[in-house]
């Protein structure tokens, strides 16, 4: 793995920027993968809201939730990792007070949506900004409810993107349709929602995560579920009165789909995943393993402290074939779908992936990047514009190096694809891996793969 030294924090540390990946005769085994990333983000946000302090087991640290921690730091939160490796947080009572300067959340789009909607009401003004792909990113589709509720929000870059401004106002209740099927804005309604006064109504054309809307029912706040719609009574301007507890975040099902993939399309070997969440707005994709052929068994755990439900997944490889994914599974399967279409590659057969125009608007753009790399890997792709026609199958030769364009799930997707190849590739810039899966690379060796 070619590494290049950069400064940072008054130091120099080491950042990959290429790795080669070899074929593979075996992946298989057994694995664990890191903390929940959606949970982590959000287990950090309520936690820095609430009075006390609340100890978080399995609490995702990478790039994109360490950035969250900050900036609930920032807004008045302290945490520590204890010395049994748990972390602690100290809330603030839901008394924020005003940053010293912006708060940079890095690549997280999750964590600028949501906290736009927490910030929403507090009496002061506060700018959030990020790396070049985050303000690159649409915010209008926040900007719009969080006005409609009173507060005040600024686009200061450009074709209404971040840095965002936002100053606090007294909110009021609204209902509001999304107008694409979104958690984060969603959420990021919700969120703001309890700080409003009135009735908060939320209108999803299909269901989306509801990971926000566990943790809000866990912690005893006032949500209803009606449907598609979420209902929230707001508090006032003071808010909710949120109490410290311990939480244990699953495995995160998204860091697993990779495994998943790289065995599902290898007859005979099996991977089994420990302690990965089993949300079920979180595992579509093992419908869409089923339908390609392999082999797939859910042990789901019983009696847990899990904030969400986990259990054990068993994936037995087989030979695939071609398979369709569109409409309504879509949302839920949303930062699978660069993976999936490494499936598709790898199922014989045509297989159709269709409706993910979202896609379009994520760290990059997934189609565009993953069709391009997919065809450098002979691979047989037709690009649409809401998705993907894969012809698989077929021998995968690399014909040149191919680029994760800083898209962490586009590095990782590519390096499973290489594990099938028969010959080395090489993906350029890496480094971005981190921001939701450190310890990757430890794992595809662990597993069996050889990547340098």
């Amino acid at each position: 793995m070619e590494i290049t030294p950069i400064a940072k924090n008054n130091g120099m540390v080491t950042v990959p920027i290429s790795a080669i990946v070899h074929p593979a005769e075996k992946i298989c085994g057994e694995i664990r993968v890191p903390g929940d990333k959606s949970i982590s983000h959000r287990v950090a946000m309520f936690s820095g809201m609430a009075s006390g302090a609340s100890e978080v087991e399995n609490f995702l640290q990478s790039e994109d939730c360490v950035n969250t921690l900050k900036a609930m730091e920032a807004l008045g939160a302290r945490s520590f990792e204890t010395p049994d490796g748990k972390l602690n947080i100290q809330g603030t009572g839901g008394k924020f007070i005003p940053p010293a300067g912006a708060l940079d959340i890095g690549n997280s789009g999750t964590s600028i949506r949501l906290l736009s909607g927490i910030l929403a009401s507090c009496p002061f003004t506060v700018e959030l900004t990020g790396d070049e792909s985050l303000r690159s990113r649409p915010m209008r589709r926040i900007k719009e409810p969080l006005e409609m509720m009173g507060a005040k929000v600024e686009l200061t870059g450009e074709k209404g993107t971040a840095p965002i401004r936002i100053t606090g106002g007294k909110l009021k209740g609204i209902d509001y349709l999304l107008p694409v099927a979104s958690a984060q804005v969603k959420s990021c309604i919700m969120l703001a929602g309890l700080f409003a006064e009135g009735i908060t109504r939320v209108t999803e054309p299909v269901h989306t995560r509801d990971h926000t809307e566990r943790l809000l029912g866990a912690l005893g706040l006032p949500i209803t579920l009606k449907g598609l719609q979420v209902e929230i009574r707001g508090l006032g301007p003071k808010g909710p009165t949120i109490k410290a507890r311990p939480y244990i975040i699953p495995g995160d099902f998204s860091s697993a789909a990779f495994w998943m993939v790289a065995v599902a399309a290898r007859p005979g070997q099996t991977l089994v995943v420990r302690n990965v969440g089993l949300n079920p707005r979180r595992i579509a994709l093992l419908d869409v393993l089923k339908n390609a052929g392999a082999g797939v068994t859910v042990k789901p755990y019983k009696g847990t402290n899990h904030v969400e439900p986990a259990g054990d997944i068993t994936i037995k490889g087989a030979r695939l074939t071609g398979f369709e994914v569109g409409g309504d599974a879509i949302p839920n399967l949303i930062d699978e779908l660069p993976v999936i279409f490494v499936l598709a590659a790898l199922a014989k057969g045509r297989s159709v992936i269709k409706d993910a125009h979202e896609l379009r608007v994520k760290e990059s753009d997934r189609i565009a990047t993953m069709a391009g790399n997919l065809r450098l890997m002979g691979v047989d792709a037709e690009e649409q514009p809401d998705g993907m026609i894969i012809n698989g199958g077929n021998p995968l030769t690399p014909q040149s190096s191919v680029r994760s364009f800083g898209d962490h799930r586009i590095a990782m997707s590519m390096a499973i694809l290489g594990t099938h190849a028969t010959a080395p590739v090489i993906i350029q810039n890496v480094a971005c891996v981190d921001t939701s899966y450190p310890g990757f690379w430890d794992h595809l060796r662990a597993l069996g793969g050889h990547v340098e």
